[in-house]
């Protein structure tokens, strides 16, 4: 009897020292401190990534060509509970005391300058496939933007998902730098696989979440549940969009379809993003598009 407790409790503590050693957090590459960001590079890269999206102020209003002011506060309510926005401002009370690199670690490793996880309702995920220079330019742009002193409100969740360190479980069956389209045969698929899979992060919306709220990539963009109830968010593959590529290219800098409706909801958004680009990176964002296998919306 004795012996089985002591093999029980050794291999709960073997089970236990895994467990912990699979969830921890990695430190800053060393690499980080040496980069030098471009401000002007970041500011296209910021509209990309639609970091003004989330992290504005619900209520906030701001004049066309002011700059945003990164307050936090935006609610995003899921089947894991709400998650809250923090503060990124370069204010003390957002990320004005972080060094580069640690925020070059946390918008691509999704780990703060504690080492804690960070969920992924920060899209984390998607912008570990954007280059560390890409998000030094990010950086840097961020800090040319005014501060804010509001404090960031916490998440609102239940256990387990209230346990942050079981992210890094998460994070190792789902957050993975590898490209979903693994062959571009041409620049322009280079290009516009970056920003569509990573600084994009399209597949966030419009592809279908597993149980764990992990991307199926079996149905890569291939449409998905709205996270609010209201309709389904659409494919975008081949297989349930069939507008060429100059009519993507279009309705990403101007957001009208061919049949002239008009991008609504946080597509709105989206295209206020995209329409910062350049004519060349839509079309790689159109290109890309087009060449992502079809995915049917028979059983959608």
């Amino acid at each position: 009897m004795m012996k089985a407790l002591r093999l029980s409790v050794a291999l709960a503590a073997i089970a236990g020292a895994v467990a912990w050693w699979a969830t921890e957090t990695p430190a800053v590459p060393e690499s980080y401190a040496v980069l030098d960001g471009d401000p002007e590079a970041g500011r296209v890269t910021f509209a990309v990534a639609g970091c003004a999206s989330c992290h504005v102020a619900p209520e906030a209003e701001r004049e066309e060509g002011e700059p945003p002011v990164l307050a936090g506060g935006q609610r995003f309510e899921t089947e894991f509970g709400t998650f809250v926005s923090p503060n990124i401002s370069s204010s003390p009370q957002g990320v004005g005391e972080w060094s580069d690199a640690e925020l070059i670690h946390a918008v691509r490793a999704g780990v703060s300058p504690e080492g804690a996880h960070y969920y992924p309702a920060f899209p984390y995920a998607s912008y570990a496939k954007a280059s560390a220079q890409d998000i030094a330019n990010l950086v840097a742009y961020m800090r040319t933007l005014p501060g804010s002193d509001a404090e960031s409100a916490p998440h609102e969740l239940d256990f387990p998902y209230s346990m942050r360190r079981a992210v890094g479980a998460w994070k190792r069956l789902y957050a993975s730098p590898d490209y979903v389209l693994e062959t571009a045969d041409t620049a322009e698929l280079m290009r516009g696989r970056e920003l569509v899979e990573g600084l994009g992060h399209c597949g966030e919306c419009h592809t279908p979440r597993t149980a764990l709220g992990g991307l199926d990539t079996e149905r890569w963009l291939g449409g998905a549940e709205n996270p609010s109830g209201d309709g389904r968010i659409p494919n975008i593959t081949p297989g349930g969009l069939d507008w060429s590529e100059a009519d993507i290219a279009a309705y990403l800098q101007s957001g009208f379809t061919p049949e002239f409706d008009s991008a609504g909801g946080e597509m709105a958004e989206v295209v206020r993003n995209t329409a910062q680009l350049s004519d060349a990176d839509r079309a790689a964002m159109a290109a890309y598009l087009k060449a992502v296998p079809a995915v049917s919306d028979e059983g959608a």
